[in-house]
């Protein structure tokens, strides 16, 4: 796996920002829309899991595991994104990521964040 393989986030231009700050330098808030998530779970795979049980006692990244991670938090982020353009948001403050185990089957991630109209001040 290469390193482009382990990130995320958005590209130069998107076309709904998304921030982890509560602003964005050399804009304003016209219009807050209100709160969006991009929801998924994933169950295990009994593969990944015995491998990673396996390199667990000898120590070492779980790269399987990793990578699931890296495509899952990717997938929430991009229903985020959907819902917060559905919405008429051109950008997401205060975006976060939460994890939790599902019903001991699998991993809930959830990605949320407040969905806003933003401009550029003049």
């Amino acid at each position: 796996m290469g390193i482009e393989e382990y990130g995320g986030g958005q590209g130069p231009h998107p076309e709904v920002l998304v921030v982890t700050t509560n602003d964005i330098p050399g804009h304003e808030v016209r219009q807050v829309i209100g709160e969006v998530f991009g929801l998924t779970v994933r169950s295990r795979h009994l593969g990944s899991q015995i491998g990673a049980g396996l390199k667990s006692m000898i120590g070492g990244e779980l790269k399987g595991l990793t990578k699931t991670l890296v495509e899952t938090r990717n997938q929430a982020m991009e229903r985020l994104v959907e819902q917060a353009r559905a919405r008429g948001a051109n950008a997401v403050l205060s975006f976060r990521f939460d994890v939790t185990e599902a019903a001991d089957v699998g991993t809930e991630v959830c990605a949320y964040g407040t969905a806003v109209v933003i401009a550029p001040r003049v």
